[in-house]
Parts: C-alpha cells; sequence; structure tokens
C-alpha cells in the first residue's frame, strides 16, 4: 500500500506561479491538495521528471481556473488519485487520464453524481473504453469508483448482476459491484439516488461509503471507516454482517431513519440462536448517529446486542439518548458508554450529575 497522507494539511498552489514550485529532478509526490485544478497545475510542466504521483484531493469540482500546459505525461508510470466527497466534473478525469499513455499502475478512488447531466453510470465498458483503451502499458488498476444516479430516470433496471457483467466481459474476474438505494445522499437534494459502485478485490482503500443492506460478502481487510446508508432498516443481522466484512473498523456513521422492525424481539440472550448473539466491534472508536433513528443508539449502546469496548467518540441527538439510557440510569447502557470522551450533538447538552456519572470519562 502506498504511503498515507491523510492527516495532512490540503494545499493550494494553482495560484502559486510555476517559478515558486517546480523542480527538475523530483520523481516521486505524496500530497493532498485542495481541490482538483490543484492537480492539473502540478502536472502542467513544472515536474517534468514525475513518475509517481499519489494525490488526495479535498474538492474535486473546480473553479474553471485556466491550466495552460496539457501535454501528454509521457514520463508518468504511477498514478493514483482519491477523493472522499462527491463530484459532477467527472469528463475532466477522463481527459487527464488520457494524457498519461503510459502508465503502468493506476489507483482511483472516487465517486460521482448528475455525471456530465446525464444517467449514466461508470461501469465496466465506460471503464474499457474512456480510461484503459488509451493506457496499453497498464499493469495494475487498483479502482474503487461510486455513481450516484436517480432511479426515475433510468431507461433500463439497473442491478448488480449486469454491472458485474461488464467488469467480467472486460476481463476485470478480481472486482465486484454493489447497487444500493439511500437517501440524504451528500451534496444531493433530499430524494432516494442509487449508489452503483464498483471495485478491485482485494479492496485496498480504507473508506467505503454508501453501503447498504446489500452488503456483499467480502472481508474489507484495510476498511476503517464505513458510512452505511438505505432506505431499509438496518437489523441486527446486517451490524453482525458488518462486523465480519469490517474487522478493523474505527469509524461508522449510519444514516437511516427507519425504525428497526425487529428491534422489539430482541431479548437478553437465552441460547445460541444466531438472532440474539451479541456483536462485538473490537476497534470501534467513533459511531455517528445523528442522521439515524433512535433505534440506532440502543442497538449500539445496549450490551445485549452490541459491544463496543473501544468507543471513545459519539454523535447523536441528545434527547435521543437520554430516552436509550434511560435518563443515565440504565445498567444495559452502560458499559459501552464507560470510555466515551467526547459527545457532538446538535440539540443542546443539559449536564447533570447522572450524566456526569453515565459517563466517567467525558469530564477527565
Amino acid at each position: 500500500m502506498e504511503p498515507s497522507v491523510v492527516s495532512y494539511p490540503h494545499l493550494s498552489l494553482c495560484c502559486l506561479p510555476s517559478t515558486s514550485f517546480s523542480s527538475p529532478i523530483l520523481t516521486h509526490l505524496y500530497i493532498n491538495v485542495q481541490d482538483f485544478d490543484d492537480c492539473l497545475f502540478l502536472l502542467d510542466g513544472r515536474l517534468s521528471k514525475l513518475t509517481t504521483l499519489c494525490i488526495v484531493v479535498y474538492h474535486m469540482d473546480t473553479l474553471e481556473k485556466i491550466v495552460h500546459n496539457m501535454d501528454k505525461l509521457l514520463n508518468l508510470k504511477c498514478f493514483s488519485l482519491k477523493s472522499s466527497y462527491p463530484f459532477q466534473e467527472y469528463d475532466k478525469i477522463v481527459l487527464l487520464l488520457r494524457r498519461m499513455s503510459n502508465l503502468e499502475k493506476l489507483t482511483l478512488n472516487i465517486s460521482v453524481y448528475n455525471r456530465n447531466r446525464t444517467i449514466d453510470v461508470i461501469d465496466g465498458t465506460h471503464v474499457q473504453h474512456n480510461i484503459l483503451d488509451y493506457m496499453p502499458r497498464l499493469r495494475s488498476f487498483i479502482f474503487y469508483i461510486c455513481t450516484y444516479v436517480e432511479p426515475a430516470a433510468l431507461s433500463y433496471k439497473l442491478s448488480s448482476e449486469d454491472i458485474q457483467q461488464t467488469l467480467t466481459n472486460i476481463g476485470l474476474y478480481n472486482a465486484s459491484s454493489m447497487i444500493n438505494y439511500c437517501a440524504g445522499v451528500l451534496n444531493f437534494a433530499h430524494g432516494v439516488r442509487a449508489a452503483c459502485s464498483i471495485f478491485s478485490l482485494p479492496f485496498e482503500f480504507d473508506y467505503l461509503q454508501s453501503i447498504g443492506n446489500n452488503l456483499p460478502n467480502i472481508v474489507f481487510s484495510y476498511v476503517t471507516y464505513l458510512h452505511i446508508r438505505d432506505i431499509i432498516p438496518f437489523e441486527h443481522e446486517f451490524f453482525m454482517r458488518v462486523a465480519r466484512s469490517f474487522p478493523l473498523l474505527k469509524h461508522l456513521c449510519i444514516w437511516n431513519d427507519e425504525s428497526q422492525k425487529l428491534a422489539g424481539l430482541m431479548t437478553f440472550p437465552s441460547d445460541n440462536c444466531q438472532l440474539h448473539s451479541i456483536i462485538e466491534y473490537p476497534h470501534l472508536t467513533i459511531l455517528d448517529i445523528k442522521f439515524s433513528h433512535a433505534d440506532y443508539i440502543e442497538q449500539f449502546l445496549n450490551e445485549t446486542k452490541t459491544f463496543v469496548p473501544c468507543l471513545t467518540e459519539f454523535e447523536v441527538f441528545f434527547d435521543d439518548l437520554k430516552a436509550a439510557t434511560k435518563d443515565f440510569t440504565r445498567e444495559e447502557t452502560r458499559r459501552n458508554c464507560s470510555k466515551v470522551k467526547k459527545i457532538t450533538t446538535i440539540d443542546c447538552v443539559v449536564h447533570s450529575k447522572d450524566l456526569c456519572l453515565y459517563f466517567p470519562s467525558l469530564y477527565k
């Protein structure tokens, strides 16, 4: 895996003259930048000997700044582009990649919405015709590409099987696909969207988003940050699958407004029935449930359902937290709260003696 640059600040380079940021000898660069224009400026000729560029971009949609040099990047052999936020201007990435005809290794981790104001999804056929055909020397292609589309606008039924077949057709046998229907997607107006994801296997990224109940039977060994969302409730069995599929999970964000249908059936475990098995997330430190139904607070804090021994940060509606813990007196939810050092809420936190006793690590 390539060196991580996630913790470094995002640099803005596009306003600097080429003489203030250039090198005739630099061959390898790992960098975080503010927007996609910064990526283009790095490849405008000021780093003429660059063979490896691994770049994390904060904002992919650009401000239409002028980039003067758009020549072929014949020296570039390895290119990695990652961005966590969905963006629109995907076609600009395609144009950039087509300048890299001698590329031997390509890594892409991107998510796209309203692509070119069309309803197309990025599948294997698209990847072949628009990217891979322009890279005859490519030996390694590591990718996670998610496309958000409006299901009502599709002229055909979007199925994971059809998307998977397009990957097989172009020889990407170590790849998989998922389709999930979700609401409240970042940068979208409210409403349901289909999230179509294609990715290489094994999955080599630490971040995965827009995953729902149709989670495939795959172990994502490197993922530490997971964002799940669906228009169908997440039941206990789903969270069991999440624990198995993401063994190193540290940060979990849940977006789901639907109440758990089986929540009232859950009881203290009295046998080995899978339905009543206690789920353990041994590495989970951050849990974000502020955009979810209150049932998911119960799901994660009730120790008869879930054990989170390392939970230190919690994002939640305070009133929902009070209800789930019975005004910070409930024994079944006390242990999972004992190590929490930070609570982030949208509503007002009312400090009390019971709150202090219930979250002893909060005031250390």
